[in-house]
């Protein structure tokens, strides 16, 4: 049995067209997710939910509470605890009004789909259950985009806490996707008194589950997962709590992975730099191997 790595039935086209110069890259979108983590008797545990079959996007994998940056909070002013703007700016990669929204981008997301929020009314706290009419009227106000994340928090009187991430990698789709991101992994360790919650309507299932049974699973064809959820997950495994594992974020390469395409013969060749255990052979026939 193969390993569970999503492959679209349409890339080897899209790839063969991207080698012959046929095919324009989709400028890809800013987007942010979140490696939830909390400990268990057996070690850490990270939240993921299962995208439902129908979604265009990678229906049917596992993945992370995340989604694309709303630009509204790339400029607007909001209370801040933790590293400065320009220290994220410089470990992201980005300028500071990006870093700003990026950020926000990862809390936002955290809080709409698994009803996690990394914010408290000080510098040093973070709210504790945040069910109830009201909590839920305003986050699907935000879901809906009626609401901008920086007008959440101000309306709250909230402060979001930076200091409660950390920054993990980044993935940006390959060039022959018709759906592409630039998509920064957080990781955070779940606030004490916080649950996590199935709030997003893009998912059927979610699981606390230990990194090395995920990555067991996906290893045995039985999870589906893209790339880059499976090389964030293996790099989990060695920790032994969950406070290790947003310490050692420090260290991490915030280098970009970006997958190349390349005709050989009659194959094209997948690969993702850095990450050999993805590579793919495609018989310009169309077969994946």
């Amino acid at each position: 049995m193969g390993n569970g790595q999503w492959f679209p039935a349409e890339w080897p086209e899209r790839i063969r067209a991207l080698a012959e110069g046929t095919l324009t890259p989709v400028v890809p979108r800013r987007a942010a997710t979140v490696m939830l983590v909390k400990d268990s008797e057996a070690g850490p545990v990270v939240h993921m939910l299962r995208r439902r079959a129908s979604m265009a996007f990678a229906g049917g994998a596992y993945a992370y509470p995340g989604g694309g940056v709303d630009p509204r909070d790339d400029e607007q002013q909001i209370r801040w605890a933790g590293p400065t703007r320009a220290w994220w700016a410089e470990r992201l990669g980005v300028d500071e009004n990006s870093a700003q929204a990026i950020v926000c981008a990862a809390v936002r997301e955290t809080y709409e789909e698994a009803g996690v929020l990394l914010a408290g009314p000080s510098p040093d706290s973070v709210v504790g259950d945040t069910t109830g009419e009201d909590w839920e009227a305003d986050r699907a106000a935000l879901v809906a985009r009626d609401l901008s994340f920086a007008e959440f928090l101000d309306r709250r009187g909230l402060v979001l806490r930076s200091d409660l991430l950390g920054a993990w990698a980044r993935w940006i789709t390959p060039e022959f996707e018709s759906r592409r991101y630039d998509t920064w992994f957080f990781l955070a360790v779940l606030p004490e008194g916080q649950r996590t919650r199935n709030a997003s309507t893009e998912a059927d299932r979610t699981v606390w589950i230990r990194p090395a049974d995920a990555a067991a699973g996906y290893d045995k064809g039985e999870l589906v997962m893209m790339p880059p959820t499976i090389a964030t997950l293996r790099g989990l495994v060695e920790y032994e709590r969950s406070a290790d594992a947003l310490a050692g974020a420090a260290a991490r390469d915030m280098t970009p992975v970006l997958a190349e395409a390349r005709l050989e013969g009659d194959e094209v060749v997948l690969t993702w730099p850095g990450h050999d255990e993805f590579t793919k052979h495609i018989p310009t026939g169309g077969a994946s191997g």
